[in-house]
């Protein structure tokens, strides 16, 4: 009584199965995406555009950001931007300390000062004031180049040309 069936004589299958393995490596692709934006280190600042060369900033020269505190955080009376060196939030009189203390910052090093377009004009002057009061010769201010302008030469606020109007027929 033999049983037919095609040979007894069989190899195991010696497949790998990839299904958990792609499963795993979708799993942890999603989770870097998640955290990536949360990764980024910094304070969100927009920047006023100039039509200047850039320059490299280095790391490790000291970095002044005023930065606009939005219009629904805003208090009647309350103050209209925050100040940070490096990444910690300041007050005027730390900066102060911290700029007097620091050894990074010599009267012949260099400060950078970037502020939010949103910012009042006087309390960047006030930051740019303590600067120079303390002896601080060289003074960067950090902006966003220019984009490239159309015929009527306008940029709307994201640095996109705005479409030049439509010649009225005659």
């Amino acid at each position: 009584m033999s049983t037919s069936g095609g040979g007894g004589n069989r190899a195991p299958l010696a497949d790998i199965n990839v299904t958990p393995m792609v499963d795993v490596m979708l799993v942890l692709l999603i989770i870097f995406m998640v955290t990536a934006p949360m990764l980024t280190t910094g304070v969100d600042v927009d920047l006023p555009n100039a039509d200047a060369p850039q320059m490299p900033i280095e790391e490790d020269l000291p970095l002044v950001t005023v930065q606009a505190v939005p219009q629904e955080e805003r208090t009647p009376g309350g103050p209209t931007s925050r100040l940070f060196y490096f990444e910690d939030e300041v007050t005027l009189e730390q900066l102060e300390q911290l700029l007097t203390t620091d050894e990074r910052v010599t009267e012949e090093s260099q400060v950078f000062v970037q502020a939010d377009e949103m910012v009042p004009y006087g309390e960047v002057v006030r930051v740019l004031a303590l600067v120079r009061r303390l002896g601080i010769e060289k003074l960067g201010l950090v902006t966003d180049p220019l984009s490239s302008t159309n015929e009527t030469g306008a940029t709307d606020a994201t640095g996109e040309t705005e479409p030049a109007p439509a010649e009225a027929p005659e």
